[in-house]
């Protein structure tokens, strides 16, 4: 979707596929006792999906690509309070 209307979904939607793919890659390479089960990475991703915060990917109040925060188990929501 380049030079459309920023979207309030996740990278993976926003058609993006080079950044998308890069957070990916880095997704996918961090070690596992850094990472979420996927069942708390899907979790954490529909509650941001949620958020008014969400814009095109990325988190308004931090400015993280969001499926890169959700995938660490030591991140939080930087929302107050935090939606995970």
């Amino acid at each position: 979707m380049s030079g459309s209307r920023p979207c309030r979904c996740l990278l993976r939607e926003t058609g993006e596929q080079e950044i998308y793919e890069s957070v990916k890659a880095y997704v996918d390479a961090l070690p596992e006792q850094m990472r979420t089960s996927e069942e708390v990475y899907q979790s954490r991703l529909g509650l941001c999906r949620q958020c008014e915060q969400l814009l095109s990917g990325m988190c308004v109040k931090c400015g993280c690509f969001v499926e890169a925060r959700a995938a660490k188990a030591a991140q939080r929501c930087p929302s107050v309070p935090p939606r995970w």
